[in-house]
C-alpha cells in the first residue's frame, strides 16, 4: 500500500450495513513502505466477511472464494478501521458478502474514508469438511 500526502474528504458510512469489527492496526502489521500490510488487511476482511454468514449456516463454514478485492486507499497505524458487511447473495451452500472497510485517521477522527472493499464467498461445510445445505430458516428478507 502506497503513502499518500494529499487529504481525503468525509467520507459518509454506509447505510444498511452492518458493523460486523472494528480494530486498529499496530506497528509489527506494516509492511516496507510503513503502510498496513495489505496482507494484514485481507486476514481482518475474512474476518469481518465471516461474521453474517455464520448466523446463518449454523455450523462449520469455509471462505472459498475471494471474487473482489480493491485497496483503494492506505491503511496508517494508528487509524481505527471499521467493517461493514451484508449477505449480497444465498444459494445452497454458499453464501456472498460484500464487506467494506473505513478508516477514521488518529488524526482526523470523526472523518471516514473508504479504504477496501471486497467481495468473499463462504461454503457451509460438514465435519469431514464437504459443502452442506444452509438452513432456509432466519435467513435474509429475500434471500430464504
Amino acid at each position: 500500500m502506497s503513502t499518500e500526502s494529499s487529504p481525503r474528504p468525509h467520507t459518509d458510512l454506509p447505510e444498511g450495513r452492518e458493523l460486523v469489527l472494528k480494530v486498529i492496526p499496530m506497528p509489527a502489521d506494516t509492511n516496507g513502505n510503513g503502510d498496513i500490510f495489505g496482507g494484514w488487511v485481507m486476514a481482518q476482511v475474512d474476518l469481518a466477511g465471516a461474521v453474517l454468514p455464520a448466523r446463518y449456516v449454523k455450523g462449520r463454514m469455509a471462505t472459498v472464494a475471494v471474487n473482489q478485492f480493491i485497496f483503494k486507499q492506505p491503511v496508517r497505524v494508528g487509524d481505527i478501521l471499521s467493517f461493514y458487511s451484508h449477505v449480497a447473495r444465498v444459494g445452497n451452500t454458499s453464501i456472498t458478502v460484500q464487506v467494506e472497510v473505513f478508516a477514521e485517521r488518529f488524526s482526523a477522527q470523526g472523518q471516514y474514508v473508504k479504504v477496501t472493499e471486497a467481495s468473499l464467498t463462504y461454503v457451509a461445510i460438514d465435519h469431514e469438511g464437504r459443502p452442506r445445505p444452509i438452513p432456509r430458516e432466519g435467513l435474509p428478507a429475500g434471500m430464504a
